[in-house]
């Protein structure tokens, strides 16, 4: 009996070179921002297909052309400059009272809400607040704090204009005033909250606007303030009287941490500001939510000042879903 040996052609290995380049384009565009700049690295044909506009488009938010038409923007030759223009240079809306941006990394919807479109008890107060405007703002003006012994500060912002399925987290964007030093924050921390408006008990947090030196008070004695006088400025009938002058000496603590790490401390952003975490929130998809958060120092009825804010940043946060959900 003669064997008769069966001859096996070699399985063709398809290269991913050969495929067509709008093939190449269409699966990173399924990718993101990040993968697509990382795989164009592998080859001259995904270099290619890696700039192409198809890859950048899905990038960008569906309303992305809805968002540029209430501002000037400059015109720019691909939508991959168009992207990193968003990211690097946010965009000013809203007839400039919000900026918007998107996350280098996933594409995701990115605002700031300024000083001027927030709620600030005593605002249009000079006495209490001032409207001035800095350099290194992208908003025409800032609030800087004078003095108040009541710090109320809260915005507002509708998911609907944000990207669906993703992690978002709230920051306070402020520095210490130019006037002078920043005073009643380095001993006191202050209450933030981020929940849907309307919410009877948010989640709430415990912060410090000091980088320096946060001290948390142990045998300090409070002054009250008088429990009429209170009730009647939380009602808005009255102000309070005009602020002393900074007090020199400070309370005797119990201990004063370094405040270096933690989301309850702030940290320095790379564009000079400083910015501390109010909380987060995960935008659901086909939910239409208004979200609330708030800074608030309104129980020992000291006096507080030094600071700039220019505003509210809402932004993603990395969370496994924003790998891979669209914005």
């Amino acid at each position: 009996m003669i064997m008769v040996a069966k001859t096996v052609e070699p399985k063709r290995v398809m290269e991913f070179d050969n495929l067509p380049e709008g093939c190449i384009a269409n699966v990173l565009s399924f990718t993101t921002p990040r993968d697509a700049s990382a795989l164009s690295l592998v080859s001259s044909s995904f270099r290619s297909a890696a700039q192409s506009d198809l890859v950048w488009e899905r990038f960008l938010p569906s309303d992305y052309l809805s968002i540029l038409s209430q501002s000037q923007f400059p015109n720019l030759s691909s939508k991959k400059d168009l992207f990193f223009h968003l990211c690097h240079k946010p965009l000013l809306v809203d007839s400039g009272k919000k900026s918007f941006a998107l996350d280098k990394k996933y594409g995701k919807k990115c605002y700031m809400l300024s000083a001027r479109s927030l709620s600030i008890v005593w605002g249009d107060s000079p006495r209490y607040w001032r409207w001035i405007s800095l350099p290194d703002t992208r908003f025409s003006e800032v609030a800087e704090l004078v003095s108040v012994c009541w710090l109320e500060i809260r915005g507002w912002i509708n998911t609907a204009m944000l990207s669906e399925d993703t992690m978002y987290g709230a920051y306070l964007v402020y520095k210490p005033s130019l006037m002078g030093r920043s005073y009643g924050f380095d001993y006191q921390p202050v209450e933030v909250t981020v929940g849907v408006a309307g919410e009877s008990d948010p989640p709430k947090r415990t912060v410090y606007l000091d980088a320096e030196k946060p001290q948390r008070q142990s045998q300090r004695q409070i002054i009250p303030r008088r429990s009429r006088h209170r009730y009647r400025l939380m009602a808005g009938v009255e102000e309070p009287a005009p602020p002393p002058p900074p007090p020199s000496p400070e309370p005797s603590v119990e201990s004063v941490p370094n405040c270096k790490g933690g989301s309850e401390c702030p940290k320095e952003r790379d564009d000079g500001w400083w910015e501390i975490e109010l909380g987060e929130f995960f935008n659901k998809g086909c939910e239409d939510r208004e979200m609330e958060m708030a800074v608030y120092e309104v129980k020992s009825g000291d006096w507080k000042g030094g600071l700039v804010v220019q505003g509210i940043e809402i932004r993603s946060k990395f969370n496994p879903i924003n790998s891979i959900a669209s914005n």
